[in-house]
């Protein structure tokens, strides 16, 4: 316990139980004897207008630094708290911002895809439902409530002040959303800041800012050898459905475009430019302002080209008609899958097929986020395919020498010893 001393100090009271000191020539100091740490005592009055001695930690037990940390505690406890709306003043303002493109984090308007504005709505619908469970009914699930519980659940939610919303309640709901995964879960978080934000809880006052976001650990990438690739494509081809044949050319499409399934409807015939050997790719996924780019140009690769003018000889399509005559093909996927036994894949799996291929063909990677409508030139690549990079780096190696002497005959690779 460090003991405040100064010789021109005039000599401090202490209390009757001897826990406490108080210094006469610093009104509002204490110290905490048997700990040595000091706090500010100060009067605060409530919204009655009623006034209450109150206690708060300076966090130090050194006096010139109390002295200097009264004051500003002081003032932070006094000052006046922002007036709170409802929930529901939140709610229906992150709504209408969500609707309208806007984002918080660089305070300025974007242009947000329908498939973002779509996500960031969601995840306020899954806020709202567990808040409901934790907070009016514990015991149960949200499928478990009536329709008229839910309803009313709802109301008395949209009600609340936001600073109803402490602590414990932030805990409780974290506790309660944890089986969820880490993405959804630092998502909603985001939300719930958000939505007590727009309803008058400043940052400090904010206790969604306490919730601590989950580490998202990346799944390894599984994907089909290349035979297993092409009978995959030959299952789903002649396994006699209405659409087989569609079916595999959306596989192609995707595998060799590596466009997400959402930008392989849009494709139409139009976009193809045979003359420059490109694809114009309408792109669903705009994180930039009003001037960020919402489509790009691919070259068409050997395979792709040859898919294409395949089915401009079989089906004689007008400029306007869709590349990609069916929208999914995840039953037919899953289908061949289990017949080939290969690890389940699904239409974004087709566009790690597609980066995977073009890094083992020596791609660079800034070319390659380009193609894939990627704007941090590759930083999310090399993230992700960090172990292809490995793989390509020490084939590099192999095809280093120094000088014209070869190893000895006498000498035994390490490898090959190993092996023995």
């Amino acid at each position: 316990m460090a003991v405040a001393k100064s010789a021109n100090r005039k000599p401090t009271r202490e209390s009757k139980d001897g826990k406490w000191k108080t210094f006469p020539q610093v009104p509002g100091l204490m110290q905490y004897v048997p700990s040595g740490k000091f706090f500010a005592r100060v009067k605060v009055r409530n919204d009655r207008g009623k006034e209450s001695v109150t206690r708060h930690s300076l966090e130090t037990d050194v006096f010139t630094t109390a002295k200097v940390k009264l004051p500003l505690k002081v003032a932070e406890i006094r000052k006046p708290k922002a007036i709170a709306g409802t929930f529901g003043n939140g709610r229906l303002h992150y709504e209408a911002e969500t609707n309208n493109g806007y984002t918080s984090k660089k305070r300025r308007f974007i242009k947000l895809a329908p498939l973002s504005i779509a996500y960031r709505l969601r995840c306020l619908e899954c806020l709202r439902r567990t808040l409901v469970e934790v907070l009016f009914h514990p015991n149960k699930t949200w499928k478990s409530l009536t329709e008229k519980e839910q309803e009313t659940g709802f109301a008395n939610l949209d009600e609340m002040n936001a600073r109803e919303f402490t602590d414990k309640v932030c805990e409780l709901w974290q506790t309660a959303y944890a089986e969820y995964a880490p993405s959804v879960f630092n998502n909603t978080v985001n939300t719930f800041r958000r939505v007590l934000e727009l309803g008058g809880l400043p940052h400090d006052d904010n206790p969604a800012f306490k919730i601590g976001r989950r580490d998202i650990v990346e799944k390894p990438i599984r994907l089909p050898r290349p035979e297993q690739f092409d009978r995959i494509i030959n299952l789903v081809e002649t396994s006699g459905a209405a659409q087989a044949k569609d079916c595999a050319n959306l596989i192609r499409f995707l595998s060799f475009t590596g466009t997400r399934v959402s930008e392989a409807k849009q494709a139409v015939w139009s976009d193809v430019d045979w003359q420059e050997n490109t694809l114009q790719i309408h792109s669903v996924k705009v994180r930039g302002s009003h001037d960020g780019q919402v489509t790009r140009i691919i070259p068409l690769n050997p395979a792709l080209k040859q898919l294409l003018e395949r089915l401009r000889f079989e089906e004689k399509p007008e400029p306007n008609e869709r590349i990609c005559k069916v929208s999914e093909c995840q039953k037919s996927l899953d289908r061949a899958c289990k017949l080939v036994s290969c690890k389940r894949l699904t239409h974004h799996d087709l566009r790690h097929y597609f980066v995977t291929k073009c890094l083992q063909a020596g791609v660079d990677v800034f070319t390659l986020a380009k193609w894939v409508g990627h704007r941090d030139n590759g930083k999310l690549l090399l993230k992700v395919y960090s172990h292809l990079q490995a793989e390509h780096s020490q084939e590099q190696a192999m095809k280093v020498k120094f000088g014209a002497a070869s190893l000895p005959q006498n000498i035994t690779p390490l490898a090959a010893a190993t092996a023995n």
